[in-house]
């Protein structure tokens, strides 16, 4: 009798081994113009629907000094019934009158969503978080003289329904990641795309403050805020400088494979078009720094070099292979921070 597989995991993991993507840069190449002009429309229809905007209604709930920084915490409306935190972080020194560049900071998955990355180092699981993935770039960044800026995604930090006593007891433990894709496909959306519509609030918002240059914007984030970042920069060409910070991988191993991803990172339908290098290659010309950990255990170093090298014969292929840049740094999955103050510094 013939073999029979009965697990659609492996069905999966084998449909994706052998229908690649059909418009990866790798697979059709030729001028890079014309596949961006080409394939840009339909990577991002695969977000489906963004939610609609709404006034932001800003409010200052609290300011203070802290690690040499003037810390703000803002509450703003981000799409119909859904409001937000929004911390922006400054240096003390600003003169009056002066704008700076301004940096959004995207965080990874976790529980305190954008407070680590912003510095809340207020209790001891605080501190280890920041610690283990030298997370805080929101703070250093603002501590290197820019105006650095966060939110969460849905499903972290204030947005985390686990910190919510009802859903604690009654969602019987599911990943509220996929539950949200979930809704947001029902209603034709994605949970990127309501993430991103989200965060084009929070940088219209940073955009009117006296003290940010608007012209001069930023972007980084690691891990699942380097997902934030890919997509975000793919969708708002306001930030002229990006940061993708261990969130290089090819999606038949870190996704079909290894089951490391979850809906906050699903477009129906992207794998059919592209990989995740060629996704990382739309965002040429633009400057994009990318971090890659010899160490880590969440994007293996072989399959984040290999998607490395795919997006160095994009940017070649833009005219824009000198404003690729990579920190190959020795280090678990975390921030490699050896080269962000000179990249922003360069294109900011």
């Amino acid at each position: 009798m013939p073999f029979r597989n009965t697990s659609p995991q492996e069905m999966f993991r084998r449909l994706a081994e052998l229908y690649p993507p059909q418009k990866s840069y790798a697979r059709v190449g030729g001028d890079f113009e014309a596949w961006k002009a080409d394939l840009y429309p339909q990577v991002t229809a695969c977000l489906g629907d963004a939610p609609p905007r709404v006034p932001l209604n800003p409010e200052l709930v609290v300011e203070w000094q802290q690690d040499g920084l003037i810390m703000q915490r803002w509450m703003i409306d981000v799409n119909e019934g859904l409001s937000a935190v929004l911390w922006i972080n400054r240096p003390i020194d600003l003169a009056k009158g002066e704008r700076r560049p301004a940096i959004m900071t995207w965080h990874g998955h976790g529980e305190f969503g954008k407070d680590s990355v912003m510095g809340n180092d207020g209790s001891s699981e605080r501190r280890e978080n920041i610690a283990l993935h030298n997370y805080d770039y929101g703070r250093q960044m603002a501590q290197a003289g820019y105006v650095t800026f966060a939110i969460d995604w849905i499903g972290c930090g204030d947005m985390n329904e686990a910190h919510k006593p009802y859903f604690r007891s009654h969602n019987g433990g599911r990943d509220w990641c996929n539950f949200y894709y979930l809704h947001a496909t029902m209603m034709g959306m994605t949970s990127i795309a309501i993430n991103v519509a989200n965060g084009k609030a929070a940088t219209d918002m940073v955009c009117d403050l006296p003290y940010v240059d608007p012209d001069r914007l930023g972007i980084m984030g690691l891990s699942g805020g380097g997902t934030m970042t890919l997509w975000h920069g793919l969708c708002d060409e306001r930030f002229k400088a990006l940061e993708i910070i261990c969130y290089s991988d090819l999606w038949a191993y870190f996704g079909f494979q290894d089951l490391n991803y979850c809906g906050m990172q699903v477009a129906p339908g992207l794998y059919k078009l592209i990989d995740l290098p060629d996704a990382h290659g739309l965002l040429a010309p633009r400057p994009l720094l990318v971090d890659v950990g010899v160490y880590d255990s969440c994007f293996l170093i072989e399959n984040a070099l290999a998607c490395f090298r795919q997006v160095e014969a994009i940017y070649e292929a833009a005219g824009a292979r000198d404003d690729l840049h990579l920190d190959q740094f020795v280090g678990e999955h975390s921030w490699g921070a050896n080269k962000s103050e000179d990249f922003f510094g360069k294109y900011l």
